[in-house]
């Protein structure tokens, strides 16, 4: 596990461009997994200025999307699916075949969850997910005590998830109570989780997430045993880690070829 603390957001998401803009110039047709939320926002908007730029091509790259609600269509102003387009992919020349997104309205969540998992397997497995990291420690909608070896499949939210997606819907009552979301057990075969935190608000979880016993309280823990899971912290995120004096002596100190 790598801790990356930057003094603030910005410098964070710099970082956190050019770790996936390094993969896609060095595997064009690489596969990434993309998280929603207000972290990942400043990251897409200079992944995409890089494209407009012509600074980088996604012209062979393939996505999957971590989650998405159940129950609302996929021009719902709040579903990921509106997004990640309004986001990213309206901004740059991924193309459509390339890019899947789970469906809320889908029918039969266990066989879509199925075919969804098969997808990723078939293009080759994820080289990169960007993850964010919730107030309880959750990474996609996986809410403290799933699974850590969980697949794609369906998850009731937490009320204190339903309660932070308020300014997403308006009202308690219109936030879902159930999504559709990547596993840990998924989450845990990309070849990289890239993890965003930022502000105070997620200083615990964070703690918990990387200095904190593994455990399925905390869902995040399990990037512990992830062979290369990036944390990319401000911080005020990081505040609470008992060695971000070491985390960030040892990020200043990366031979040259580790630096990004």
């Amino acid at each position: 596990m790598e801790i990356i603390i930057q003094p603030d957001r910005r410098k964070a998401s710099e970082i956190a461009t050019r770790i996936v803009a390094k993969t896609v110039r060095e595997k064009p047709h690489a596969v990434l997994g993309f998280a929603t939320g207000n972290t990942p926002l400043d990251l897409y908007d200079r992944l995409a200025r890089m494209y407009e730029e012509g600074e980088l091509d996604f012209g062979g790259v393939t996505s999957f999307t971590l989650d998405e609600y159940v129950g609302i269509q996929s021009d719902h102003p709040a579903s990921f699916r509106v997004y990640m387009h309004n986001s990213l992919f309206n901004r740059i020349n991924i193309p459509a075949e390339r890019v899947h997104m789970l469906d809320g309205m889908t029918t039969d969540i266990p066989a879509y969850c199925r075919k969804y998992e098969a997808a990723i397997r078939t293009a080759g497995g994820i080289d990169v997910q960007i993850l964010g990291i919730g107030k309880n420690g959750h990474i996609g909608f996986n809410e403290p005590s799933s699974s850590l070896a969980s697949r794609t499949r369906i998850k009731s939210l937490t009320e204190q998830t339903r309660h932070d997606l308020i300014p997403e819907f308006g009202d308690l009552d219109k936030v879902p109570r159930h999504v559709i979301t990547m596993g840990l057990g998924t989450i845990m075969e990309s070849k990289m989780g890239l993890l965003l935190a930022f502000g105070s608000s997620k200083a615990k979880a964070v703690a918990k997430a990387v200095e904190g016993p593994v455990t399925a309280m905390v869902p995040a823990s399990i990037l512990q045993m992830h062979p290369k899971a990036v944390f990319v912290l401000d911080r005020e995120a990081a505040s609470e880690l008992q060695l971000a004096d070491y985390y960030a002596w040892v990020y200043d100190h990366k031979p040259d070829w580790q630096k990004y």
